[in-house]
């Protein structure tokens, strides 16, 4: 009797051993995981670096300058539907630096900034690489495209919250004017982080089609909920909207909101899609 449960113990022992190397194992692959997308990251910041007075110039106080492709557009969609007060003609608010170290930490600040937005792609492809091990055939062949949409996705995103997003919220927020008075003095820091996260933000947000494939899959969504709730998700995407761009303007609110509203049918259309597949394989199950 003893022997046998000292054969038990040492079966019980080694099945541990296993479970704990696999699961040092799993660290060590999620390490490299990481210290190659740091090693990316790096690549892209020096790079931005290296360019910085066309990142500075033609990126980050783009949405500044009235010859912004926004602003011209905007112009000409003015002229010709006759819109008065369209055009954007001032942008008045001054950009300042109020510390010693301002400057350069804007500098470092912005190259990350880019550095993460130009390797976005290829940290999706490093956590696809981490999760395609733990995946099923089917489940791999169903996330097939899985980097590429969801690039393409976040790229659009991102150039809509840049060259529509950004431009309306710096237009309408410099001319918020309470007083004479008071003149709009912007600090560096605090204009560089609004058109990040506008930027940076809306690239997420795009990214809901994807969300919503990933929790259909688990079973956590489904597109009855979706069509049933559209409803609450029209008053949620409005609030997004009024919050994104703070302006009475309905033209102005309806085009920030329009591509989430095709967003949440799109992502509807992803979970019926998902739902009609995986009844599918389980009429197949049961009919073999």
């Amino acid at each position: 009797m003893s022997s046998k449960k000292l054969i038990d113990a040492i079966k019980e022992k080694g099945k541990n051993i296993e479970a704990e190397m696999s699961f040092f194992e799993h660290l060590e692959v999620l390490r490299w995981h990481i210290i190659r997308s740091v090693i990316a990251i790096a690549v892209f910041a020096i790079l931005s670096f290296t360019f910085y007075d066309f990142v500075f110039n033609q990126i980050i106080m783009g949405p500044k300058n009235l010859d912004f492709w926004t602003y011209r557009m905007m112009c000409k969609v003015g002229a010709l539907m006759n819109l008065d007060g369209f055009c954007v003609e001032r942008i008045p608010f001054n950009i300042i630096n109020t510390e010693l170290a301002g400057q350069f930490m804007l500098q470092i600040n912005s190259c990350l900034l880019m550095a993460l937005a130009l390797g976005f792609p290829y940290l999706l492809f490093e956590v696809w690489l981490f999760i395609k091990p733990a995946l099923t055939e089917i489940e791999r062949k169903s996330a097939r495209g899985f980097v590429f949409y969801a690039t393409l996705l976040f790229v659009i995103g991102a150039l809509f919250g840049y060259y529509i997003v950004v431009p309306l919220s710096v237009n309408f927020l410099a001319n918020v004017s309470l007083s004479q008075e008071i003149t709009n003095q912007i600090t560096i820091d605090s204009y560089l982080s609004t058109i990040a996260t506008l930027t940076l933000g809306c690239g997420v947000i795009f990214l809901l089609p994807i969300l919503i494939f990933i929790l259909s899959k688990l079973g956590l969504m489904t597109p009855q909920f979706m069509r049933a709730s559209r409803r609450y998700a029209i008053v949620i995407i409005l609030i997004i909207a009024a919050i994104i761009t703070p302006t009475a303007d309905v033209i102005t609110l309806l085009t920030v909101s329009a591509p989430m509203f095709i967003l949440y049918e799109l992502s509807i259309m992803v979970s019926a899609n998902v739902k009609k597949q995986k009844d599918k394989r389980e009429k197949e199950f049961y009919n073999s």
